[in-house]
């Protein structure tokens, strides 16, 4: 039997930098594939504010493992017992959202690994093992060293506590909830106000201090390259709904743009009717 591995735990604790999308509508069978045809390494769900429940995340962590995607998944609220259901269902990455505390931190570790590690229940022959079954103990060991734990820090509290949560053993990954950390800060997407990018700082910091890699969902590839050389490593463009949103005006405002033109042609007489 295969063990499961996760190549962007890997990719991340190596040092090396990795990206895919967040996904909040378009949940059917082509969005893993296609997502894997555009260069995405691994996908984010969102139960949080997407009204996913457990069987699209089941449904969807099949088809993104099937097209060689790193399934992942942002639960509802920052409460372990939200977990273990998702695990069990093949995600290889998980998010708690507004994490404020280290114990909250240590809580999101504890229920991602098996013992030693954590607390994690055991079922086997499930979606996270492929259905195969196997030696137990080899299973846990390839799960603990295969999910990737994210710290989704999106408030001035968060932000406050920073070096403790980024601190925590066993912690992979810490997020960066822009437009929410600006809300709490009473500035809601003031990205450029001072006091953002001053929060924004303490973070990155926090994470270089603790040796972790922070994450960041930006708007295009610009912002992304941007966010690199700031120091993030793991980047989402976007999330599906805006990408498609966007590529479509472009379309659409190039085209409209070209009637314009192919009327002056017309007036010219430079162009005839075919």
């Amino acid at each position: 039997m295969a063990l499961v591995t996760n190549p962007i735990r890997d990719s991340l604790l190596r040092g090396e930098a990795a990206f895919g999308v967040m996904a909040f509508e378009f949940f059917t069978p082509g969005l893993a594939p296609t997502l894997a045809a555009a260069g995405a390494g691994f996908v984010l769900l969102d139960m949080e504010h997407s009204g996913l429940g457990i069987e699209g995340v089941k449904a969807q962590c099949a088809f993104a493992r099937a097209a060689g995607l790193v399934p992942m998944v942002r639960i509802p609220a920052a409460l372990a017992h939200f977990i273990p259901p998702v695990l069990d269902a093949g995600a290889l990455g998980i998010m708690m959202p507004l994490v404020e505390t280290a114990e909250q931190a240590r809580a999101l570790v504890a229920a991602c690994r098996y013992r030693p590690e954590g607390t994690r229940g055991l079922v086997f022959s499930v979606a996270h093992d492929a259905y195969a079954g196997g030696d137990p103990a080899a299973t846990m060991a390839a799960a603990n060293a295969a999910v990737l734990t994210i710290a989704l820090v999106e408030s001035a509290a968060g932000i406050a506590n920073a070096e403790a949560i980024a601190a925590v053993p066993g912690l992979d990954l810490l997020w960066l909830g822009h437009f929410d950390l600006s809300d709490s800060l009473g500035i809601p997407g003031r990205f450029d106000d001072p006091r953002y990018r001053a929060a924004a700082a303490r973070l990155r910091a926090a994470a270089q201090a603790a040796g972790k890699p922070i994450g960041w969902v930006a708007a295009d590839g610009a912002q992304a390259a941007a966010a690199l050389r700031a120091g993030f490593r793991c980047l989402c463009i976007g999330h599906e709904v805006i990408v498609l949103r966007e590529a479509l005006a472009a379309g659409f405002g190039t085209a409209r743009a070209a009637l314009g033109d192919a009327a002056a042609e017309d007036a010219s007489g430079a162009v005839g009717l075919p």
